[in-house]
């Protein structure tokens, strides 16, 4: 592994959360989850831009409160271990960050769980007073800019990262770092990815890169 840190960069939605992401959650506490769920068909399947999407998610989430938000978080399917590993990363020297194209308010509540850094997409504050500002909604090629930011910030390359992400969003940094780890993924990381797991658990996830020594 030698002595070059390294910067670990986790996808939330799907990856970290399994199964789910943070806009279900959130539009579980509202009672509109079948409205979401089309968006998630439309964002998936038919190529609805994310910031499209998060238009129309404000609008179904127009009466969202912070203790709503709370709620969903606490309540998300997270995989086991992701405090566990974040303290692993930590303690021997490296890094670790958040980037998800899912609301801010929610992602950047994984600070507290140990992550070094956790970017969002750009949503108004709650109550929502204001639109959704499209510029400031995220989507993949953004992650990559993210990702050559932090790179910067914490002084090492894009050859001593390694992504943790699960879907289409996460496919054009899976090209850009060394090592990639496809989490419970669908067919778009389809040759991307250095490891595959399968499971609940971050712990077994992170194995693979451990145990690689990559």
């Amino acid at each position: 592994m030698g002595s070059q840190r390294r910067l670990h960069l986790f996808d939330v939605d799907g990856t970290l959360i399994r199964g789910s992401a943070a806009a279900v959650e959130i539009s579980r506490q509202l009672g509109v989850s079948a409205e979401i769920d089309e968006l998630e068909r439309q964002f998936l399947q038919l190529g609805l831009a994310p910031d499209e999407f998060a238009v129309r998610a404000r609008e179904l989430w127009s009466e969202l409160t912070t203790q709503q938000v709370d709620a969903a978080f606490a309540g998300a399917p997270w995989l086991a271990g992701i405090r566990e590993v974040w303290a692993e990363i930590r303690a021997q020297g490296d890094y670790c960050a958040v980037i998800s194209l899912g609301p801010g308010f929610f992602v950047e509540r994984l600070l507290d769980w140990g992550a070094h850094a956790a970017h969002g997409s750009r949503w108004p504050g709650l109550p929502f007073t204001e639109p959704i500002d499209r510029a400031g909604i995220l989507n993949p090629s953004a992650k990559v800019e993210i990702a050559g930011r932090l790179c910067t910030e914490f002084g090492v390359g894009l050859a001593d990262c390694v992504a943790f992400g699960d879907s289409m969003s996460d496919a054009e940094v899976f090209r850009v770092v060394d090592t990639a780890v496809a989490v419970n993924a669908d067919h778009h990381l389809a040759g991307l990815a250095t490891h595959t797991y399968t499971g609940g658990d971050l712990r077994e996830a992170y194995a693979l890169v451990r145990s690689a020594g990559a």
